[in-house]
């Protein structure tokens, strides 16, 4: 399977992990890692929303830290590679908050 960019490792600076989070104001930073809860009408809805965001990670080749509880999704994203946050990490949030 083919990625859309596997190598966008750069680790961001802490005005750009400010910026990325003035954007998309419902993720938070919690040290080295980015977190978002998202709650949804019912299961069905928080499932669907799941496999859109596999098939993303999996295109992406980024893959999140995950919990599900009937209609609540936690995501957690960070770069264990380069040990912190990246381009990569940025990426996948605005992709995420683009179809949530």
């Amino acid at each position: 399977m083919s990625t859309d960019n596997p190598g966008n490792t750069d680790l961001l600076s802490e005005a750009e992990i400010a910026d990325l989070l003035a954007a998309h104001q419902q993720w938070r930073r919690d040290g080295e890692v980015l977190r978002r809860s998202y709650e949804f009408r019912d299961f069905a809805v928080a499932f669907a929303f799941i496999a859109r965001v596999a098939l993303l990670a999996e295109r992406l080749f980024h893959h999140p830290e995950w919990s599900n509880v009937y209609n609540r999704v936690e995501l957690a994203v960070t770069s264990h590679d380069v040990g912190g946050i990246s381009a990569r990490d940025r990426d996948f949030i605005e992709r995420v908050d683009a179809f949530s």
